[in-house]
């Protein structure tokens, strides 16, 4: 049985791995950080209200012993200042990924990034810059693993709360990439399930791309 911590909750990717986990019977406890506090309700969760997520040192004592992180925040970087989406996207994750890999020397960090990532850092894109800069300095922390996933369009779960507006606008559009374009495309639930099974069971790659993804998320459906 495992404890997680989870980030991001309130927005659609986070609130779709914390189901999965909610209903998974390897998962004892879930333990998410938000700044403002939420609606969910659950035997297994626990919830930690941190308004300011440039200094966690306040809430260290909260962050220990646990075994993963499952680190679903993020933001699109359309219409978004460069600097700001490089705060928000590298320096948020790594502070917080550095307080708790000092805390927790053996737990697991999964942590959302997305398909066309630039791991050299070089490219053109600055989104996908920035995502390969965090990617690769995570590599450098103490856990125990890292795990970095690169989904591409994902179907959302149904009944669920955050589901952005923009899938509700182009869902239909799901049958046509399954058909031709399959490894673009997953469902939020095997997203929530490949985490889980990457802290379970592991994987023979720290990155992930949607066919690994898939891959992952049926060690655990089988």
């Amino acid at each position: 049985m495992y404890k997680v911590i989870i980030t991001g909750s309130t927005g659609m990717v986070g609130e779709g791995v914390m189901h999965e986990c909610l209903n998974s019977p390897l998962i004892s406890e879930v333990l998410i950080v938000n700044r403002r506090k939420s609606t969910f309700s659950n035997p297994k969760l626990k919830e930690l209200i941190h308004t300011d997520f440039s200094d966690f040192s306040v809430i260290e004592s909260q962050l220990q012993g646990y075994d993963a992180c499952f680190f679903c925040l993020g933001v699109s970087s359309v219409g978004m200042k460069q600097q700001r989406y490089f705060d928000i996207t590298y320096t948020l994750t790594m502070q917080f990924a550095k307080t708790v890999s000092r805390l927790n020397p053996q737990l697991t960090f999964c942590y959302v990034s997305g398909a066309g990532t630039d791991s050299t850092e070089k490219g053109r894109l600055a989104w996908a810059r920035v995502k390969g800069k965090v990617e690769n300095e995570l590599q450098h922390l103490p856990f125990k693993a890292v795990y970095n996933f690169r989904p591409g369009m994902l179907e959302p779960t149904p009944g669920l709360r955050n589901t952005l507006r923009l899938y509700s606008y182009f869902g239909w559009l799901a049958p046509l990439f399954r058909t031709f374009l399959p490894n673009s495309i997953s469902t939020l639930k095997q997203l929530g399930l490949a985490m889980i099974s990457v802290l379970h069971h592991g994987y023979t790659s720290t990155v992930l791309e949607v066919p690994a993804i898939k891959s992952a998320a049926d060690k655990m459906a089988n």
